[in-house]
């Protein structure tokens, strides 16, 4: 009697897929009275708020031109006083509030601004437009977090110069260290400094969820006021992600419509507590889970990687969407940086080319190991199917990869793999051998495994070295697992017991791991 295998393992919650999918998507779809509207709007309102923003403009370029005028930007930087402070908070506000109304925007403002002795800091989300610029003006000017390049752009350049902002700046190895530093030293003036307005998610979503907070605003550990943006519309104008309309799209719509509401709450400070302090990460964490709740959103820990990753994926002929991993949480708990990552979308979209969604078949999958649909195989193939709907994302490729493959691939179970396979004890294996054993494992009699043989002999000499089987099985994960099943099969069969093929996985990966957290064991 074969026998009985077992592959149901357990699934940690912390792994399960986020609750929305991809928050960096925006489908704008105009229906043909939409277009119709947009038009006849449009050919009165463009022109007309197209000259009124422009007088705007021309007023508010003199005034900062007045309020930085030998102001410097680096160095030991103090803030603006007397009536170059006056001329920033009232007349600046004034303008840029009367700029976003050229543009036809209704603007609620809800709850009240703290002080910046109450909360320096101000946290804004969600992010999901440039207009969102808009709470930088309500909230009176404070200083923002801002590229040192975007102070190089005409006349928005000079307008951000007034605010004094925490530069970043990519050419500087440091830039990230010492924004933390000039953040944390704003944030603890005392009130000496204006608030700085922050938004923690650092980058553009749909708006469908909350992701992952960056640390810099809750480092300094001080009060942070979250300030939630809302835009109420029934046509969506202002949604600027990396997957949708262009920006120069969205500003023409916006400017067709009657009007754009947009609402402004500005809850209580958040203070935090001991811990919070000393942890920023949980600070994030906190506020983030106050902000969602009174928006009613869902927090995912999607992060600014995996649009590098979704851009990626679309380099590689793949959707977009393969490559949100929700990369903050995948690489904390599987020990992976980016690049790691990145190599195994590649590896994942060797075996996914001919897949037109971005998911591996079982099919392709045994295609791509070169060996037919078995029940080892379909064993495998069930362990990196995570929610069992009988195919293979990348998320469920790079942790099957990570948790089951690469913790077999150590060198013990290559040497071991290698004797099984090298039956007459010549450190080679031919493909009589190497053909024998797979029959046996796999319980397929007319098993055609010369190109995988081939693979495999990276010298074509008609037989494998040890070095050429552990290169291969270096660079090819996906088959460890296969190998150590296939120790396994043997030394059950041999022995007449019943194979479980839980145990098996969770004792390769225990003996390879011993100081693993409990979410990499279980998995």
């Amino acid at each position: 009697m074969p026998p009985q295998r077992v592959f149901a393992l357990p699934r940690q919650h912390s792994l399960l897929l986020p609750a929305v999918i991809n928050p960096f998507v925006h489908d704008l779809t105009l229906t043909k009275a939409d277009k119709i509207k947009c038009v006849l709007q449009g050919i009165v309102l463009v022109p007309l708020r197209g000259i009124f923003l422009l007088l705007v403009l021309m007023v508010m370029w003199p005034v900062s031109v007045m309020i930085t005028f030998r102001q410097s930007l680096k160095g030991a930087v103090e803030p603006m006083t007397g009536w170059r402070r006056l001329l920033h908070k009232k007349v600046m506000t004034f303008l840029g509030r009367l700029y976003f109304f050229g543009m036809g925007f209704r603007v609620v403002v809800k709850g009240k601004q703290a002080s910046s002795l109450e909360a320096p800091v101000l946290a804004v989300a969600p992010h999901s437009s440039f207009f969102d610029a808009i709470v930088c003006i309500e909230a009176g000017l404070p200083s923002t977090v801002s590229r040192s390049e975007s102070l190089e752009a005409p006349i928005f350049g000079r307008f951000l110069r007034c605010v004094q902002p925490v530069l970043v700046s990519r050419k500087d190895p440091d830039s990230r260290r010492n924004t933390i530093f000039e953040i944390e030293r704003r944030a603890k003036s005392g009130g000496h400094w204006p608030q700085v307005l922050i938004f923690p998610e650092g980058t553009c979503t749909n708006r469908s969820c909350l992701i992952t907070f960056k640390q810099g605003a809750f480092v300094p550990g001080v009060p942070v006021q979250p300030v939630l943006i809302r835009y109420p519309n029934k046509l969506d104008t202002v949604t600027w992600t990396w997957q949708g309309p262009e920006s120069a799209r969205l500003l023409l719509l916006t400017l067709c419509q009657l009007y754009t509401t947009v609402e402004v709450e500005f809850l209580p400070p958040q203070i935090p507590t001991e811990m919070e302090k000393k942890c920023p990460i949980k600070f994030a964490q906190s506020v983030r889970a106050v902000m969602a709740e009174s928006l009613g959103l869902p927090v995912t820990d999607h992060t600014y990687e995996d649009c590098r990753l979704m851009i990626a994926a679309g380099e590689l002929t793949l959707p977009m969407e393969a490559g949100l991993v929700e990369f903050t949480k995948i690489s904390k708990k599987l020990e992976l940086k980016w690049d790691n990552v990145k190599k195994e979308l590649e590896s994942f979209a060797n075996i996914a080319c001919s897949c037109k969604g971005g998911r591996i078949t079982i099919d392709e999958f045994a295609s791509f190991l070169k060996i037919p649909i078995s029940p080892a195989l379909q064993e495998l193939f069930a362990l990196f199917d995570r929610n069992g709907d009988g195919t293979i994302d990348f998320r469920e490729y790079v942790i099957g990869v990570t948790v089951l493959c690469r913790p077999a691939n150590n060198e013990e179970v290559i040497q071991i793999a290698f004797k099984l396979f090298d039956i007459d004890e010549d450190n080679c294996i031919t493909l009589e051998e190497f053909s024998s054993l797979l029959r046996s494992a796999l319980g397929v009699c007319d098993l055609d495994v010369d190109s995988l043989f081939k693979e495999i002999d990276a010298d074509g000499s008609g037989h494998i070295t040890y070095d050429e089987f552990r290169s291969f099985a270096l660079t090819h994960p996906e088959y460890a697992k296969l190998f150590t099943t296939y120790i396994e099969l043997q030394r059950y069969q041999g022995l007449g017991e019943e194979f479980d093929f839980e145990n098996c996985c969770s004792t390769s990966h225990n003996n390879h791991q011993e100081d693993s957290t409990s979410d990499k064991k279980d998995d």
